[in-house]
């Protein structure tokens, strides 16, 4: 019985010298171990600036398509309210957790926001963290009035951090001077004018649920109009050459079907010899069309099974 009670104080005194806000970076690096790439300080994934922009470009369906061969089934939410439908916006996720209030666990996450040297009430913890090219995604558990994340007072503390917008599994108030804010995009489950209330953040930058969707820290969030589609970091380079093609033998296939060259069968089936050729002089003809270079499409033409 001494040494249970011996091993129960080992293990309380551990957690209370480990217990934080946000991970740890190897706690980071665990939740993102396929990553090779750049991190930030706080071990996040940093997929790069022109990947993004690149990301940008393509269809919600290119990217899906990509994941869905890597198994990643549960990555997309969509039928939410979008600021403005006619601006996509894309970025690396930082994530927070949100939870219907209980005051015990409450107070402890206050103190320990405190101890952490975090300013105000803890919605605003995860806005302080942003950084440019960040979309801030949160769990509010689908928490409509009363759940109201962001108003513009921080919609444009937001927007001044990162330069692009929210995904919130929540409320947000405030539509028309969040509107105002240009530039400034978000993803919500509904507007209302009530303020936050009985809630509290449970943790930022962990792995959170977002409707039908699991987001992690670090992985690039595409928004557009029909919906939200958030890509693991490891895979977005696989997403956007694959996607890239796409686009180029899609525009190959469209003019090639206009002038009558070939027919629906042929495109859209197996490419034969004489299509393979016909689409690598159109590319050589055509190098304004490429969104990447012409040696990174050769080197990921030579896996490709057409």
């Amino acid at each position: 019985m001494k040494k249970q009670l011996i091993l129960l104080a080992i293990l309380c005194f551990s957690f209370a010298g480990i217990a934080q806000i946000a991970p740890s970076v190897n706690l980071m690096k665990f939740y993102t171990s396929e990553w090779e790439g750049e991190r930030d300080e706080n071990g996040r994934p940093m997929v790069s600036d022109e990947l993004l922009d690149r990301l940008l470009n393509l269809s919600i369906e290119e990217a899906w398509g990509v994941i869905r061969n890597e198994r990643y089934n549960n990555q997309f939410e969509g039928g939410w309210e979008m600021l403005h439908v006619d601006k996509p916006f894309v970025g690396r996720a930082l994530t927070a957790q949100y939870m219907p209030l209980r005051p015990d666990v409450n107070s402890k996450i206050m103190e320990l926001g405190k101890e952490e040297g975090r300013i105000g009430s803890s919605n605003s913890w995860p806005i302080d963290m942003l950084q440019e090219r960040d979309v801030y995604v949160a769990d509010g558990f689908s928490k409509i009035i009363n759940g109201t994340l962001i108003g513009d007072n921080l919609g444009n503390s937001i927007y001044a951090k990162t330069k692009t917008g929210v995904v919130f599994d929540a409320g947000s108030r405030d539509m028309e001077g969040l509107e105002k804010i240009d530039g400034f995009n978000a993803f919500v489950r509904g507007w209302d004018p009530t303020y936050l209330m009985e809630s509290m953040l449970t943790g930022v930058n962990i792995p959170i649920r977002i409707g039908a969707a699991t987001v992690v820290p670090g992985d690039a969030v595409l928004a557009k109009r029909e919906g939200v589609i958030f890509i693991p970091a490891h895979l977005v380079q696989k997403v956007v050459i694959n996607g890239e093609f796409t686009v180029l033998r899609d525009k190959f296939g469209h003019g090639m079907l206009k002038a009558g060259v070939y027919t629906p069968g042929q495109i859209d089936g197996r490419w034969s010899d004489d299509i393979k050729e016909a689409f690598l002089k159109w590319l050589d003809d055509n190098p304004d069309e490429l969104p990447m270079s012409r040696e990174e499409l050769d080197e990921y033409m030579k896996g490709r099974n057409w």
